[in-house]
């Protein structure tokens, strides 16, 4: 059969998941009749909560003879590592833009590793029908941005569509029919080579290189990938080399199969340049070389971008540990990220000193929020630091390097002079600065990540929320010196037991809660933010001393503003060094990482004194 590989790749929100909805759907591949969930490709439940996409996930759909194998990436840098390894499999790339925000930082990111790649990309301008839709002026910048990124003269000739997913429909030009996704199925099966089988020496015998790892009940690892040569049978003998051409497990394939719309589907056989997934054996994992016996030589696997980003996850220690999740122990916190960084490459886990805590690395907040996230779901409580970036050290000066970010943000002219303010005191440099339209400014900032962490919140206050930033790493500088972080003190509770409404009335002048009343608190853990620069002790278990002689005055009723709501990423950029979030499967507090006031104060005469 007639075989297409592509993948689609496209900043966050530009409408990936909702084409690959309509591609399934005018192919064929759902009955008249069948219920399908929106965004049907997002199928964990944190994607469909956030409208991202986190993994990357295969399909195929049948045009016309031709079977198009197509590949869902996520739009977030963080999750990159999947965009990298997936980019091996396919031999063209659907580029997706939006016709008013134009290309952004991810969509540059996947595009510049694309090309290197020798791929030709199609150029899909989505959105058109917007009230502010520019598709023309995003039309030169993508051509802008392929040069800025070297693409050859051949990859510069790219074809472009004009399309709206979310109505169905793709077209040639803006003055064109606009009826369904024809022009881009004929467009695939035109500009996209079918799959090269590599030719040397062992070209009739099976080898795959596996880029995508999952467990499943039943039936173990599932390894998918693309067969480069030969052809896969089910219970065939096989094994599994690393990336040095070593030998890690020899097996059999139990089960092949083959991906048909949303499902995966058993088959007997898979010949070259087919997307299979093969399940059978269990030490195999990402970048490893999946093939027959007689092969020798391990296929070359794509280079992966190093984390920039690092966590303390450590077992949850507080008084109220252990009331809400029922995984609490080091050993179950160890195995389940190591079973993490088994299918997730962009993610490192090491021990450290101590026997409860392990140092988790990867490519950025949101990367690591979504860790934590899925964690607490599973029913696990840990402890975990703030976030803090790797340095590294110039090989020929020995210098200090940090890494720097691209960072993309788009604001109403009226805010521009407050986040050009706000980014250049965290040690961040304008690059440009221009008019995008509609009233709006797009800054280009390269900023230390270090600068980043905690931002976001302060950038949409600061921007009344009409703000986006976009951010993309860049690469390692020198060391910018230090940067001042939060401003603010805190509120740390005093004693154990449960708050009081009438203790949190009387402290609200010293700054904004973040519980409310009737939570149980600790010695330590903090309640609310101290207006001033210091941390302050309080008491939030003190209730109004009754009488019984009946007051003059009518009592007023305790009316408390609302506390601030902590989101998992709120809460991790929220903290500082020497605190900790304590995350469980119902609540999210934040607390000292020494409970004790006594053994705060010498850890904090120890810090002064180093």
């Amino acid at each position: 059969m007639d075989l297409r590989n592509i993948a689609i790749i496209a900043h966050v929100d530009h409408g990936k998941t909702t084409l690959v909805d309509v591609l399934l759907r005018q192919s064929g591949s759902f009955r008249e009749n069948q219920q399908v969930a929106e965004r049907a490709m997002d199928s964990n439940d944190l994607e469909r909560e956030r409208g991202i996409t986190i993994l990357a996930k295969c399909t195929s759909v049948l045009w016309d003879g031709t079977r198009i194998n197509i590949v869902d990436t996520p739009g977030h840098a963080d999750f990159g590592g999947e965009v990298e390894r997936i980019l091996s499999m396919v031999d063209g790339v659907v580029v997706l833009v939006d016709a008013a925000e134009g290309p952004l930082p991810q969509t540059k990111f996947v595009v510049g590793k694309a090309l290197k790649l020798g791929l030709r990309p199609i150029v899909v301008i989505n959105k058109v029908d917007r009230p502010d839709a520019r598709p023309h002026e995003v039309h030169d910048e993508v051509f802008d941005l392929f040069a800025a990124l070297e693409a050859s003269d051949e990859q510069l000739d790219f074809p472009t569509l004009f399309a709206s997913g979310r109505n169905g429909w793709a077209a040639e030009s803006l003055e064109a029919e606009r009826v369904d996704m024809k022009p881009l199925f004929e467009l695939v099966r035109r500009h996209v080579p079918a799959p090269k089988v590599a030719a040397n020496k062992d070209d009739a015998n099976f080898t795959m290189l596996v880029t995508t790892l999952e467990a499943n009940p039943y039936l173990g690892r599932i390894l998918t990938g693309r067969i480069e040569t030969g052809t896969a049978r089910a219970n065939m003998q096989i094994k599994a080399l690393s990336r040095d051409g070593k030998v890690i497990e020899t097996g059999r394939i139990s089960k092949l199969l083959a991906f048909r719309g949303l499902e995966r589907v058993g088959v007997d056989e898979a010949q070259a340049g087919d997307i299979v997934a093969i399940a059978g054996l269990t030490k195999a994992t990402v970048a490893d070389t999946i093939c027959d016996p007689g092969v020798e030589t391990a296929l070359p696997a794509q280079p992966i971008d190093p984390p920039t980003l690092a966590m303390t996850f450590s077992v949850n220690d507080s008084p109220l540990a252990g009331r809400e999740g029922d995984k609490v122990t080091s050993r179950m916190i160890r195995d389940r990220l190591f079973r993490e960084v088994e299918g997730n490459v962009a993610l490192k886990v090491s021990e450290t000193d101590g026997t409860d805590a392990y140092e988790v690395a990867g490519r950025g907040e949101l990367q690591l929020g979504i860790l934590i996230e899925t964690m607490r779901r599973e029913g696990f409580e840990l402890s975990i630091s703030r976030p803090r970036v790797l340095f590294q050290s110039d090989p020929i000066t020995g210098q200090r390097q940090e890494p720097i970010e691209e960072v993309v943000i788009d604001v109403d002219e009226e805010f521009s002079g407050t986040v050009v303010q706000k980014v250049s005191e965290r040690k961040g440099d304008l690059i440009e600065m221009k008019p995008s339209g509609a009233g709006k400014s797009r800054l280009v900032f390269h900023v230390p990540s270090r600068g980043l962490i905690g931002y976001q919140s302060e950038f949409l206050t600061d921007t009344r929320g009409t703000g986006l930033m976009n951010r993309l790493f860049h690469g390692y500088a020198p060391y910018k010196g230090p940067i001042a972080s939060r401003h603010t003190g805190v509120l740390i509770s005093n004693g154990d037991g449960t708050a009081v409404a009438y203790a949190l009335w009387n402290l609200e002048d010293r700054g904004p809660m973040m519980i409310e009343p009737g939570v149980p608190v600790y010695q330590g853990m903090i309640i609310g933010e101290h207006t001033r620069g210091n941390d302050l002790e309080v008491n939030v278990l003190k209730g109004k001393q009754l009488t019984n002689i009946r007051a003059a005055g009518k009592d007023e009723a305790v009316r408390l503003t609302n506390p601030i709501v902590m989101t998992l990423e709120k809460a991790m950029s929220y903290i500082a060094d020497d605190e900790l979030l304590e995350v469980t499967p119902k609540s999210i507090r934040l607390r000292k990482r020494h409970l004790d006031p006594n053994e705060r104060k010498r850890a904090q005469k120890q810090a002064e004194a180093s």
